[in-house]
Formats: structure tokens, sequence, C-alpha cells
């Protein structure tokens, strides 16, 4: 068993072995970014043998024949030391220590030392769990791993960072709720909650219909199977009172707004159907209870206007009526320009001067409330050109979806209160948070891996990462060690 001196002793003879290598770099005119690899070598070496002392230093955990519990049960000291794998950021090494329970072949019920430490659960440190899932909820899973294993030297494989993810994404709805409220003096005037879906691409399970030329589906036929995940986003923002033109240089003429207000204490969040609780739920559900604990938590006095941005699906109309008494929704008004640009090329080519025209003039007349105006004028127009097949279907469609959203489409009265009127906080959720990480090229997933990732990847988005972190080591560290005694816990905090 080693000691907490020699490995000290250790880390100093390779910090006198790294100083006499920087001399005779010098000597042999090396390369700096060779003797600049070779002195990280050398660093992460003493970083393992002073991780090794510290943990040295500790002993073997050893509390006497017997250890008692609060409630005054008392379990006895095993004789066989007991080790265990500890992997760092600075390589892995085992720690050897006195365990405690009835005999030898029952269940271990105390490791003082391991209480002591603050161990996690895993062989992983929890700081290496925090660099390896950084990368993880940006990138593969196996880039991640070749990532780390480049810089630090610690070969894992994907199926342990999988697992890893899975565990630490079990504290995320903890951390959620033990969020507080943002300050109100940094919060705007208006309170916004957007929704929107996502696709997200699954594995098939065995039996799972699927196309006999996946490069080249039949009509009828999907490439991937995929499953929706209700993504929405939380938000506080100034009002921003601007006119009909100012929206179409927006839309049209990408012309950005130069005082444009920005979203306040945004938070995203995807959720997928699953089983929560062995009951299975619907990932609308889910979501929607989550916005709807949002908006009570962060307008407790009801002074804030609600307003609810989404695209023309009945089903999230529907969600949004159940769950919320007083809101004001608001179609998204690009989902109504793409079917106003739907409509122009039902009369006109597409790119063409004509097209454009007729576009702008209609948004014109959306933008002003005139939404009724625009419908009987699509309707006229294609019986006046006797449009027919799939291009009178198409405008049919489009003044359909016109009329059930029209109470949805007072524009003019949104413009006038200085309401937001699109959706791109939630688009770019969609995107960020589950395109980005979801939909790479060959990426299947289980239900389980995907909501793990999306959950761990919209706290790492909300700019919430350490800080669930450190919330995660202390509720796993209660977990473990709140009923051993003697527990002195190590306070820790990682950096951020």
């Amino acid at each position: 068993m080693y000691t907490h001196e020699n490995k000290i002793l250790e880390a100093k003879q390779v910090f006198d072995g790294l100083k006499d290598y920087i001399f005779q770099a010098v000597s042999q005119g090396e390369a700096i970014h060779t003797v600049e690899m070779s002195v990280w070598v050398s660093v992460l070496e003493m970083g393992r043998l002073f991780l090794q002392g510290f943990v040295a230093e500790h002993g073997d955990g050893d509390k006497g024949e017997t250890l008692t519990f609060p409630g005054g049960r008392t379990v006895k000291r095993l004789e066989e030391l007991h080790e265990r794998r500890y992997v760092s950021i600075f390589g892995e090494f085992p720690i050897v220590r006195r365990v405690y329970g009835t005999r030898e072949t029952q269940k271990i019920e105390a490791v003082p030392l391991d209480a002591s430490l603050q161990l996690p659960e895993s062989d992983f440190s929890y700081v290496l769990q925090d660099w390896d899932q950084n990368f993880c909820v940006q990138n593969s899973f196996e880039e991640s791993a070749s990532s780390v294993q480049r810089i630090l030297g610690i070969g894992q494989s994907v199926r342990t960072l999988e697992h890893m993810n899975q565990s630490m994404a079990g504290y995320v709805e903890g951390f959620r709720e033990s969020q507080s409220v943002p300050v109100e003096r940094e919060e705007g005037a208006l309170l916004v909650v957007a929704v929107d879906g996502k696709g997200v691409p699954m594995r098939r399970k065995k039996g799972d219909a699927k196309p006999e030329n996946p490069r080249h589906p039949k009509k009828g036929e999907k490439r991937n199977k995929k499953r929706m995940a209700c993504v929405g986003a939380v938000y506080t923002i100034e009002r921003f009172e601007r006119t009909a033109e100012d929206v179409i240089d927006e839309a049209l003429r990408k012309k950005a707004q130069e005082k444009r207000p920005r979203p306040k204490h945004k938070r995203v969040r995807a959720d997928l159907s699953r089983a929560v609780d062995g009951q299975q739920c619907n990932g609308k559900d889910i979501l929607f209870g989550w916005l709807a604990e949002e908006v009570q938590r962060r307008n407790r006095k009801g002074d804030k206007p609600v307003i609810c941005l989404a695209d023309g699906e009945r089903a999230l109309h529907e969600a949004t009526r159940r769950t919320f008494d007083e809101i004001i929704e608001i179609l998204d008004l690009y989902h109504a320009l793409e079917r106003l640009w739907d409509a122009a090329h039902c009369f006109y080519g597409e790119g063409s001067d004509e097209a454009e025209q007729f576009v702008e003039e209609r948004l014109g007349k959306v933008l002003e409330g005139k939404v009724g105006y625009v419908i009987g004028g699509l309707r006229q127009m294609a019986t006046k050109r006797g449009l027919r097949g799939i291009k009178k279907k198409k405008i049919r469609d489009i003044t359909g979806y016109f009329q059930n959203n029209r109470s949805r489409m007072r524009y003019d009265e949104y413009l006038e209160a200085g309401f937001p009127i699109g959706t791109g906080v939630v688009e770019g959720a969609c995107r960020n948070l589950v395109k980005d990480r979801m939909e790479r090229a060959g990426m299947r997933w289980i239900v389980e891996g995907a909501q793990a990732m999306l959950d761990l990847r919209a706290t790492y988005l909300n700019g919430e990462w350490d800080a669930f972190c450190n919330y995660r080591i202390e509720e796993e560290t209660k977990r473990l060690y709140e009923n051993i005694v003697p527990f002195e816990p190590i306070k820790l905090r990682l950096a951020g």
C-alpha cells in the first residue's frame, strides 16, 4: 500500500526529470511544440502522483471494529481490504480501503474513506465526467472519446460515455426544480412561451418495416424512423412597437431592426413521449406542464401579458388552451409567410418579380389585420385564373389554414402593443438543441438515450452546465453518504 510520502517523492522525481529535460531540449534545439507535449505528459503524471498522495494521506478509512449508523444499527469491519478503480483527469489508479457490513459475501454497507473523499458512484471522477459530457453534448460520443483520449490519454468506450450521459441526465429534472426565479428587475415586460416540434431519428426495432432500398425509398416508405420531440422556450422580453412596413423590411428585405430587444433569461427544453415513473407520458403534456410551472414562477403577480407563439398545428393550439387560462396566442408570422409564398407560386413562377410583389402586398394586408380580405382575394383569384388539380387544392389548404388561425393573426394589434410575432427563439432551439446534435449522419437513438442527451444539451445551452454539475455532485453525495458517520464532506466546486 502506497504512502503519502512515497507518492510525493515520486512526483518530485518526475519534476526533477522534467527540469533536466528542459535544459537538454534547449541544448539539442528541440522545437517548442515537441517540448510542450512532453511537458504536458509529465504534468499529467505529476498530477496523478499528487492525487494518489492526497488519497494516501487519508489512510484506509478504518473507524474501528464496528461502525454505528445514526439510527443505532451497527455493522462490523470486514477482514479484507477492498480495492476500487478511480479514473481521474490525470489517469487511473486504485484506491484501497476498509469496508463495513455484516459479512464478506453480503452487500457492503459503508465505506468511510469513500465518504470522506466524496468519491462518485462510478469509477470516473466528477471532473472527468464533467469534461466528458461537456464534449458529448456538443459532439458525437465517438468524437468525444477521441478528443478526451488525445488530450488526457484516457481511453473510454462509446458505451461508457452513453451510460455516463444517461446517469447524469437523471439529475436534470431535480436541478430544474431547484433553480431560483430570475430577479424581477432583470426581466422584461412580456412573458413569452414558444413551442414547436422536431423529429429525432430513432433506431428501428426488430420487425419494424423499412425501405427495401434506404437510399431510394419508394413512395410511402420512410428512410428514417423518427419520433417527434416537443421543443419549448420560455423567456421575457421588452415591448417593441413597430409598423407593418418595419416587419416587411425585416421579413422580405432582410433589414434587421437595430433596437430590437433581446430575450431575457431564456430557457429551452425538449421532450419525447416516454415512460415516466412507470407510466407512458406524451411529450407535449410533459413540456406544457413545465411551461405552466415556469409561467407561474415568473409571473406570480399576474401583471405580465403571457404570449404563446407557435405554428398552426392544432395539437399545439389545443394543448395551449388546456394548459393556460389567460394567454395571448399568436401564429408565428413566418409560417403565415410560407403560405403566402406557396400561394404566389400557384399563380407566378418561382423567383419572379410578380411572385415577390404578390407576397409583399398580401403580407401588408395580413399585418394590417385584414386576414379576411386575403382569404377572399385568394379564393377569388383562384376561381378567375381557373386553377385545377394540385394548385387548386393548395389554395384551398392555404385559405383553410388562415381561416383556422384567424383569431391568432391579429398582427395589427400585436404590433401596436409591442408583442413579438415570430418564433425565431424556439426554431433556433429546434436547430441548436435537436438537429445539430441528434441528426448527424448515421445517428440513431433509443428513447432513453435521446431524452438524456436532450436534457443535458438543454442544460448546456441554457448556460447552466457548471451549476448543474455542482448540483449533481451534492445530490449524489447526499444519497451515497449522508447516513455514514462520521462524515465530514469535502466541499468541491468545479471551476466554471
